[in-house]
């Protein structure tokens, strides 16, 4: 769901991609959350590259409320649906390392994706789910597009920005990187008036609003806007 390293990005040419994302949450104990991130980068990470069609993973987390979202992105629908039986027992053990109950598995289209620079140590992530009537999607990922991501790139720290979409319910996510709390502290008023603004526009209903840490920051999806 976090977008914020460009490590490894396919070309900027590459166009008429529709990339996937397979996002798993974890409710975890917050004292077993670095557990469960070294898991996923030493264990999870390196089988989710040697499958066909992964293009990267990250997560993010909340030491507060223990809420954790590992995302990993495939090149199409096809690869990523192969990789779910392979990928359900390895989401049961991370679940059991970081103490949590079963894990929610939700997909996506990566809708849209832009970087204006890399993530460092230290990044954090603040994420807005909607819902949207299925039949405006589109027009609420234009305003994405159009309205929201240049305003967005005026923030503080600014890094990079998603959104996930699922075309089938109308819900969507926006993933937004910051170079750090402290820029993300310090946009926390003006990302609200802007969320309302766009969220009206886009005849979305806004569901829930999150702020992470980027914890692992592992993706090559190429640029989609």
């Amino acid at each position: 769901m976090a977008t914020g390293s460009a490590a490894g990005v396919l070309p900027l040419s590459v166009r008429g991609w529709i990339v996937y994302a397979r996002s798993t949450t974890i409710s975890a104990i917050p004292a077993s959350i670095d557990a469960g991130v070294a898991q996923v980068r030493d264990d999870v990470l390196p089988r989710l590259m040697a499958m066909d069609g992964c293009i990267g993973l990250s997560m993010i987390t909340d030491r507060n409320s223990g809420r954790c979202i590992a995302t990993s992105a495939w090149q199409s629908e096809e690869a990523m649906r192969a990789t779910d039986e392979e990928l359900r027992p390895i989401r049961d053990r991370i679940a059991e390392t970081m103490g949590g109950g079963s894990p929610a598995v939700h997909e996506w289209e990566i809708a849209v994706l832009h970087r204006d620079h890399r993530s460092a140590v230290g990044a954090c992530v603040r994420a807005t789910w909607v819902q949207v009537d299925s039949a405006g999607l589109d027009r609420a990922i234009d305003v994405y597009k159009l309205a929201s991501l240049p305003r967005l790139e005026d923030l503080a720290g600014f890094c990079s920005a998603s959104l996930l979409v699922d075309r089938a319910s109308g819900r969507a996510v926006s993933s937004v990187t910051y170079d750090s709390q402290e820029a993300m502290d310090s946009n926390r008023e003006a990302a609200a008036s802007m969320r309302s603004a766009t969220a009206k526009d886009a005849g979305a209903e806004v569901l829930d609003v999150g702020e992470f840490e980027l914890a692992i920051a592992h993706l090559r999806v190429p640029e989609l806007t």
